[in-house]
């Protein structure tokens, strides 16, 4: 009986080491999982894209993200932060009404012959106090010229609307009619840049009510789709 009990004891030991080993990996896989629906980056969300094949795709870029801080404040505003929290906001307004999104950081390599149905940049203007108003453009030579026209006119109506900020296309740079991200996406994509408003004259806008600078250009790139024929997702 002895034998047979210090015998046992080995076994057990093995079998409950193993049990262990399982729930770790468990709690490991689910981790992983948690963090992966969480996460915001290229890879991430293309295959949380994929998984969700409804509705028209919608690309981000929120400016400056994951490569340099973008203008800067004297009290130490960054633009890329202000890049990042309104293109989170605009990703996550389309998503409840249905629309598949990525939000994407400015050099990312997923850019080179990227597709979607419709393609945004969205940056903040320079920290200049006596400035405002917000401007948006697409590239001088478009390979679609009339979708990527339709695309700026519906976002300068709809965010003027919704934030009250007035074009200021004076100020548009030959960097934002050659921006790389525009030289880089698939020809058949639609694409511009919007400078949402300045740093400086426009600050109580671009960081205390985000949720209208979000809802303008939400609404500006849902009138582009719909006027472009696609179907409106069910959420």
């Amino acid at each position: 009986m002895r034998r047979g009990r210090w015998r046992e004891r080995p076994v057990r030991s093995v079998l409950d080491r193993v049990a262990l080993a399982v729930r770790i990996l468990l709690f490991l896989v689910l981790g992983s999982l948690v963090l992966l629906s969480l996460s915001e980056t290229p890879s991430v969300a293309n295959w949380l894209a994929r998984s969700r094949p409804k509705g028209p795709l919608v690309g981000l870029i929120a400016g400056h993200w994951q490569s340099d801080s973008g203008a800067v404040c004297p009290d130490g505003l960054e633009e890329v932060d202000l890049n990042l929290d309104i293109a989170r906001r605009v990703a996550g307004i389309l998503r409840k009404q249905g629309y598949r999104v990525q939000v994407l950081p400015e050099y990312s390599p997923k850019l080179n012959g990227y597709r979607a149905d419709a393609f945004l940049s969205i940056h903040c203007d320079s920290c200049i106090e006596e400035m405002s108003g917000f401007k948006v453009a697409r590239m001088t030579h478009s390979s679609a010229p009339e979708k990527e026209d339709l695309l700026v006119s519906t976002l300068y109506e709809s965010y003027a609307e919704a934030t009250g900020l007035q074009p200021h296309p004076n100020t548009i740079t030959e960097d934002m009619r050659q921006y790389h991200a525009l030289r880089r996406i698939a020809p058949e994509t639609p694409g511009a840049i919007i400078e949402c408003g300045f740093m400086g004259g426009d600050r109580h806008l671009l960081t205390r009510e985000q949720d209208r600078v979000a809802l303008g250009i939400v609404n500006g790139l849902v009138s582009f789709l719909r006027a472009s024929g696609l179907a409106t997702p069910t959420p």
